[in-house]
């Protein structure tokens, strides 16, 4: 993909955040953008064809991606972005509530990619970016469910990125580190509370809040989304921002005793 006009592109999730941040920048890329959400926008990002999809549901991705190929005729790259966040205890959150996680972050991924990898063999390319997160790198103490779904996407894309090189298509993980986005829109919280946490809750939602006050742009995750969309061979992997960068370089060569502690120290957890 080494020119962007009139090439296609399918955000997931591009209501707000990380999401609508990539539309615009594709769109500014030269892309043709088409996005997702799961209810109908009053107002949609400018140049970006909104459409709503329930990455849940198989109908309701297969009625949106049959409308982006009725109305464009093809999708040369579809970036899973839609996801869900999760901040409690693993305990603390039925299996129900669990699947409902993973039918969003991992099995969501799953259908808008099985729906559209007809189209790309077709036209004998085409890339796919999986929306991960450095919680797909490292432990995450009261993001337990949450880093599980972003370490199965990390396999997953990694396997499915080898079974589909010889179709013309590629997949590619990008990894941002903690983004501005909405605390409240982004976080569910457990469905059966346990005492037991009660003190260690609020203490983790305050460090996620200043953590999420802190963090990156939208935009530069969106930037490094169009690098990797616009090169002819792209890597397998694209860190977003500084923070994500630097705990890649270190889970890859600190002693894991080393990872561990610093990870509790960040956490301010006992050491």
């Amino acid at each position: 993909m080494t020119t962007n006009t009139e090439a296609t592109a399918l955000v997931t999730g591009a209501s707000t955040g990380i999401g609508r941040a990539t539309a615009k920048a594709l769109k500014d890329a030269g892309f043709r953008v088409f996005g997702t959400s799961r209810r109908a926008l009053a107002a949609s990002p400018d140049g970006v064809t909104m459409m709503t999809c329930d990455v849940t549901d198989d109908a309701s991705v297969a009625k949106m991606v049959d409308g982006v190929l009725t109305k464009a005729g093809r999708i040369d790259l579809l970036v899973n972005n839609a996801g869900i966040g999760l901040l409690g205890g693993a305990e603390e959150s039925s299996i129900a509530q669990a699947h409902s996680l993973f039918d969003v972050n991992v099995f969501g991924v799953i259908r808008v990619t099985n729906a559209v990898l007809p189209a790309m063999r077709r036209q004998g390319k085409g890339r796919i970016i999986n929306m991960s997160s450095i919680l797909g790198l490292i432990p995450a103490p009261y993001n337990a469910l949450y880093a599980s779904t972003k370490h199965a996407i990390e396999g997953y894309s990694e396997s499915l990125d080898h079974e589909l090189r010889a179709f013309g298509i590629r997949v590619v993980l990008v990894e941002p580190g903690v983004t501005r986005t909405s605390f409240e829109e982004n976080i569910t919280r457990p469905d059966r509370l346990l005492p037991i946490y009660d003190s260690e809750r609020p203490r983790m939602e305050a460090l996620m809040r200043r953590l999420i006050e802190g963090g990156d742009a939208p935009d530069i995750v969106a930037e490094a989304v169009v690098k990797a969309a616009s090169v002819a061979v792209p890597r397998r992997r694209y860190t977003a921002g500084k923070q994500a960068g630097q705990v890649r370089f270190l889970r890859r060569f600190l002693p894991e005793s080393m990872v561990d502690k610093g990870l509790r120290k960040f956490n301010e957890l006992p050491v």
